[in-house]
């Protein structure tokens, strides 16, 4: 007979599913009794994900292995990436084939990509800015409870300790890149330049991590694994749908959809597949976040109580900030932490010792019927979309010039664990 059962062979111990009970048994049997929805996905679906927590990049690993981690080294492997990025891969003869087949899969535009659809999801970014990072990381402070996601960002330093900071202001520049009218699917535009490169670092974090002794692969799978970047990705596009709605941010069924298919194109070009399993409808979405949040087995330990609490705390005025400067940075400070108060489970936050979200959250919610009358009008008014998507943007950017000093962001890959 076939194996109908979600869990695939040598499936990671730590994601506890199936095996729902308490009040999400209770939620998933009430939704499906009143609405006839199942708040779970098949168990073709759960399958294929579960077997993607130890799923990676191979073509990318290859190239990786090869170069970054081989005997060329990072410096030159990185010169070699961004002369090619710069002149063409044909116009870089010592390129190994490796890196060829690393370029070529990542300039193919895959049949399923709707370039109309994915400049939608873009402009969709573009009206949340400074809002979709900061919801995004805080549904992901809410997901390091488990160790199959917080080891490899403690490990390898990202959103840790003193680089929280750091990692969160690189990525924000990646978020703004990539979503600029046309960037993602310009050839050598900024947006997909970096995503080249983080998904280098990935490969590279995903390696060293694996090799390291902290790391459970029977009960975790893969560091940084397809199913663990998919995650990230809901996080990015049905997460902050749904949630900016109490802030005053209206998102259509349409823009859900659209946002869904552009977070699904920045996937690909950072090495997320995910074949026959990501979702195509935002229902299908939730259904995936459900299963993680019910698999859960709170496993992270130090690694995660250290992630969630450096995070706010990072953005805490600095002893050397003086009168707006030092306002500037507190303001921040208590929308991160109010961010965390409205977005983070409240069961789960209760494990970490946090900044008071109060202040913080007074402060977003006041914003909402600002929020919500330039959401109508963009809707009434092209000429004030257009100029609500151009002027969030913009802010988002200063905000993070003033908050980097002006400093690039790197990327860099094969760079030392920090224990």
């Amino acid at each position: 007979m076939p194996d109908l059962s979600p869990r695939p062979p040598n499936a990671p111990t730590a994601f506890r599913y199936p095996g729902l009970t308490g009040r999400r048994a209770r939620l998933r049997n009430v939704v499906k009794r009143v609405a006839g929805v199942d708040l779970l996905p098949s168990n073709d679906i759960a399958r294929a994900f579960i077997a993607g927590l130890s799923e990676g990049d191979p073509v990318a690993e290859r190239f990786v292995a090869e170069t970054y981690h081989g005997e060329l080294g990072a410096r030159k492997a990185r010169d070699l990436v961004e002369k090619a990025q710069r002149e063409g891969i044909d116009n870089v003869p010592e390129a190994p084939e490796s890196m060829r087949a690393l370029f070529e899969e990542f300039e193919q535009l895959p049949a399923w990509v709707d370039p109309d659809l994915v400049e939608e999801g873009a402009a969709v970014w573009r009206r949340w800015a400074y809002a979709l990072g900061a919801l995004g990381n805080a549904g992901t402070n809410d997901t390091y409870t488990e160790g199959w996601l917080a080891v490899p960002l403690s490990l390898s330093g990202g959103y840790a300790g003193q680089r929280a900071l750091h990692r969160y202001l690189e990525t924000s520049r990646w978020w703004i890149e990539v979503c600029r009218p046309g960037a993602i699917l310009t050839p050598g535009s900024l947006g997909r330049n970096i995503s080249l490169h983080v998904r280098i670092m990935h490969v590279s974090v995903r390696d060293r991590v694996r090799q390291h002794p902290e790391w459970d692969a029977e009960r975790w799978g893969l560091p940084i694994s397809q199913s663990a970047m998919l995650l990230t990705l809901l996080g990015g596009s049905v997460a902050p749908a749904l949630g900016l709605f109490l802030l005053g941010h209206l998102t259509s069924a349409r823009e859900m959809r659209a946002v869904l298919h552009f977070n699904r194109y920045c996937g690909y070009l950072v090495g997320v597949r995910c074949d026959g399993y990501f979702p195509e409808t935002v229902a299908d979405a939730w259904r995936i976040l459900f299963m993680c949040d019910a698999a859960r087995s709170y496993d992270s330990a130090e690694s995660g109580t250290e992630l969630v609490q450096s995070f706010v705390p990072a953005f805490a005025p600095a002893a050397t900030h003086r009168g707006l400067q030092r306002l500037r940075a507190e303001y921040h400070y208590r929308l991160q932490a109010g961010y965390l108060g409205l977005y983070m489970l409240p069961w789960n936050r209760r494990r970490y010792r946090l900044p008071s979200a109060l202040p913080g959250m007074l402060l977003l919610l006041s914003r909402f019927p600002l929020i919500l009358a330039l959401e109508i009008a963009r809707r009434l008014s092209s000429k004030v979309d257009r100029w609500w998507q151009r002027s969030n943007l913009q802010r988002w950017e200063n905000w993070l010039q003033w908050k980097s000093d002006g400093k690039a962001a790197a990327f860099e890959a094969a760079v030392p664990l920090r224990r």
